[in-house]
């Protein structure tokens, strides 16, 4: 199995139409109102059964500036495709994949032209190039305003880029997205980090009418379990050895970062501490877990088991992402927990102790071998910007605190935010959803900022 393979094929030509042809154009489409940025999903779909995908991807793009992105990556199951009149016959149409295809088309033979807004409405910062700093600059472009990304990463899109692996969504398909932002007018600051090279206030001085903060999850968490070192317990007391000081122990966002980046050749493989042949044991059962155990087995791991408290019924995962890694050889152990973790003198890892306890029935203790252990349970945000940003406040979770009047704005006036920052931690499209309505809460604040100066400029 190759490890940059992309997994799912796209339509040719003549299946694409033969999919949008068994659309049924609904008057109420239940397809749009499934999906979080209310795509205009039978308008396009129409078009493309004509041929015109032009149109396309025109009506596409009127709602979506990551149509490539979301045709791989959203959770179509639970929302576009689930809530289509279809499904109910077991037969939904595939909206993801033709969403893709149209994409993918027009970035081949470049269909899209829109025309660029004169930059005239005032000038806003973007802090982060991820799915919803992408979303802010993009609609704020075509509103006509100045926008600039300020981005920490050498290469933009955030969990789009280090987050997801190149087998679901080619970095290209990303680069392409970023690029075409570009073409509207967004200025993009790369290796920038916001915090330490410059503050939010020093954008203010800058002559920014409005900041956006868009940087997601940086700080993952972690679980503290007992470490036994030759039949010593050695992760009690003053100088304890915690889960953070081994090794062999990696949090599923920092893995798959490293990942890409040794991938992209700013790393070696040795830098990876998975080594061929290697046991892995992932803790958690969403997507970001998915995408580290079938990760794992792709750059050599022997055997990968799923660790999770609850059952099938409760994961997060995408059902169809949960298939394809028992398909890839992806073992899953419910009902469970790691209660130990065993190490050698080196402190790399030789065993784990895995308890399954079933409802209404005796828990089970096996003491299993193994070299690697990977966290996929969650993140929290980094408080840089806090802590660098006067007025900027977060509540105890790290999370910055917004209001809804005008949308998106924190205790700090003309500072915005949106997305995982927030807590409204989702999916790529639910990230799109509200960065969208914060666009249009800068666009208003800014709006009358600038018409008040000129009111007071006038008396």
């Amino acid at each position: 199995m190759k490890f940059k393979e992309e997994v799912n094929e796209s339509y040719s030509m003549a299946e694409a139409i033969e999919e949008a042809q068994r659309c049924l154009h609904c008057k109420v489409p239940q397809c749009k109102k499934g999906c979080p940025i209310g795509n205009d999903i039978p308008d396009w779909i129409h078009e493309l059964k004509k041929g015109n995908l032009g149109n396309a991807i025109s009506i596409i793009r009127s709602k979506s500036n990551l149509p490539a992105v979301c045709g791989r990556v959203c959770a179509h199951e639970k929302q576009c495709e689930g809530a289509c009149v279809l499904g109910k016959k077991g037969q939904a149409l595939n909206i993801g994949k033709l969403e893709r295809f149209v994409a993918d088309f027009d970035s081949e033979y470049n269909l899209t032209h829109e025309d660029i807004a004169e930059k005239t409405r005032g000038r806003v910062a973007v802090i982060g190039a991820g799915p919803s700093g992408i979303t802010v600059a993009g609609d704020l472009a075509r509103m006509g305003f100045a926008v600039e990304m300020y981005e920490m990463e050498a290469q933009c899109g955030g969990v789009l880029r280090y987050g997801i692996p190149e087998y679901r969504l080619p970095k290209e398909v990303v680069a392409r997205e970023i690029r075409y932002i570009e073409k509207m007018g967004v200025v993009i600051h790369r290796n920038t980090h916001v915090g330490v090279e410059i503050t939010v206030d020093g954008m203010f001085a800058m002559g920014f009418d409005a900041v956006f903060v868009g940087t997601g999850l940086s700080k993952p968490k972690s679980l503290e379990i007992p470490i036994r070192q030759n039949g010593r317990l050695i992760s009690d007391g003053d100088g304890a050895t915690h889960c953070s000081d081994l090794k062999r122990i990696r949090l599923a966002t920092h893995f798959l970062r490293r990942v890409e980046l040794i991938a992209e050749g700013f790393m070696q493989r040795s830098e990876l501490p998975v080594d061929s042949g290697a046991r892995v044991f992932v803790i958690g059962c969403g997507n970001t877990a998915m995408d580290a155990s079938r990760t794992a087995l792709r750059i050599g791991a022997s055997k990968v088991d799923v660790v999770y408290h609850k059952d099938i019924e409760n994961m997060t995962a995408l059902h169809a992402e949960y298939d394809d890694a028992v398909k890839e050889g992806v073992r899953f152990n419910w009902w469970s927990s790691v209660t130990e973790i065993h190490v050698d003198d080196s402190l790399d890892i030789t065993e784990i102790v895995l308890e399954t306890k079933e409802p209404d029935k005796e828990p089970v203790k096996q003491t299993l071998p193994a070299n690697n252990v990977i966290f996929a349970i969650g993140a929290t945000p980094a408080t840089k910007i806090v802590r660098t940003t006067s007025g900027l406040e977060n509540d105890d979770h790290n999370f910055l605190i917004t209001r809804d009047v005008p949308y998106g704005m924190t205790t700090r006036n003309g500072v915005f935010a949106g997305g995982d920052v927030v807590g409204r931690q989702a999916t790529v499209v639910h990230a799109m959803q509200d960065a969208k309505k914060v666009a249009q809460g800068i666009a208003q604040y800014v709006d009358a900022v600038r018409l008040m100066r000129t009111i007071k400029a006038d008396v």
